[in-house]
């Protein structure tokens, strides 16, 4: 009777939510039945939400026989910072064994998908290229499709409703950059799922078993609220919505605001003292240990309110303030780190930032690009464009 009661509340709260968008996690009628008496595994993290109770706990009370956890970067419960290592461990709260795939191992391994009948897929990703969690999906649709394992993918929105930046050259693959698909690329993880299946882009081409449970009331350009931080640095909308275009900074001398309470929506650097904004980078326990000028006072800009509303995104990636800052730094041979070009997907924008080209000639000179993905996107999308 209580997992009767538990299904018709989140029925009863979708049918308040009709006209909001839905995650396909909420949608628990189309895919339960697919997990009655199997051994399931999940991938997710803090986002992975029914409503407001975790879908792990969702399934659990329903008795679902889930044996495993597998937590991309940033661990389980999302409370690791960016670039910091992930051990297995146990869950305190359901005490289910967690695997993680951010470190050492990225990809599962034939002796921790043992025993698997079916895994879960269910991450809230931002739309960006470098952001790891598509590098997350690609590895488990490849091991998934190595151990024969249907992979069953509980969709969420992507925040950032456009397409722009260069298109990764492979030569340049990285765990920040899994596939050749621009910076921001406009289509959700089952899309992307199809996207990768379709394309043979899995290693020795193999192909994984999808089953794919789509989001409620839900177009490419639909506004959505993510009901937790996605990851530790990214706060609120604004800072998703700055992130395509600030991460770039990570691949050089400035500071993105990591270790303040405005981690990407400002920008700075000690020297650049003509900027009346500033900022101080301090460590903050389990969101930012250490970060880019801890301690030393920042010059910048503050771009908090450069996307006010929900329901104004971008449209396109900011070139100008990495243009600018590199016009003003004082030793441009100091200015980008090895990282940069892995961020990019190339070393092409970097070349023609130090060859001081401008930010429409180089958005021309990815178009031609942009053109054949958005040709290939169209074959896969779900929802309407």
């Amino acid at each position: 009777m209580k997992n009767f009661l538990f299904l018709f509340l989140i029925s009863l709260s979708a049918c308040h939510l009709s006209s909001q968008v839905l995650p396909g996690a909420h949608q628990t009628h189309q895919y339960i039945s697919l997990l009655k008496d199997k051994n399931v595994a999940v991938l997710t993290n803090q986002s992975g939400l029914i409503g407001k109770t975790h879908l792990v706990d969702s399934l659990l009370s329903l008795n679902i026989h889930i044996i495993k956890v597998f937590a991309p970067e940033h661990g389980f419960r999302g409370q690791a910072e960016a670039g910091a290592h992930i051990k297995d461990n146990t869950d305190i709260k359901t005490g289910l064994p967690i695997m993680s795939l951010y470190g050492k191992n990225n990809k599962a391994s034939k002796e921790q998908l043992k025993n698997v009948d079916i895994m879960i897929f269910d991450l809230q990703g931002v739309g960006a290229r470098f952001y790891t969690y598509i590098s997350s999906l690609k590895l488990m649709m490849e091991a998934c499709a190595e151990n024969h394992i249907p992979l069953l993918i509980l969709d969420r929105p992507n925040p950032n409703p456009y397409i722009d930046g260069p298109v990764l050259d492979t030569a340049f693959s990285s765990f920040v950059g899994a596939l050749p698909i621009p910076v921001v690329y406009n289509m959700t993880d089952g899309e992307l799922a199809q996207m990768i299946n379709g394309e043979y882009w899995l290693e020795d081409h193999l192909q994984c078993e999808l089953i794919i449970i789509k989001n409620k009331n839900y177009t490419h350009h639909s506004a959505y609220q993510l009901p937790v931080k996605p990851s530790p640095n990214l706060p609120n909308f604004q800072s998703i919505y700055l992130y395509p275009s600030l991460c770039f900074f990570e691949g050089t001398k400035i500071s993105v605001g990591r270790g303040t309470d405005m981690p990407f929506q400002i920008i700075g650097h000690p020297a650049f003292t003509e900027y009346p904004f500033t900022f101080t980078p301090k460590s903050i326990t389990g969101i930012s240990q250490h970060p880019k000028f801890e301690n030393q006072n920042c010059y910048g800009l503050n771009l908090q309110g450069y996307y006010p509303s929900l329901n104004d995104p971008p449209t396109k990636l900011n070139l100008s303030w990495l243009l600018d800052f590199y016009h003003r730094f004082p030793n441009k041979k100091e200015f980008f780190n090895s990282f940069f070009d892995k961020l990019a997907g190339t070393d092409l924008l970097r070349k023609q930032i130090e060859k001081n080209w401008s930010e429409k000639t180089i958005r021309d000179s990815w178009q031609e690009d942009l053109d054949h993905y958005k040709k290939i996107r169209r074959k896969y999308l779900l929802y309407p464009d």
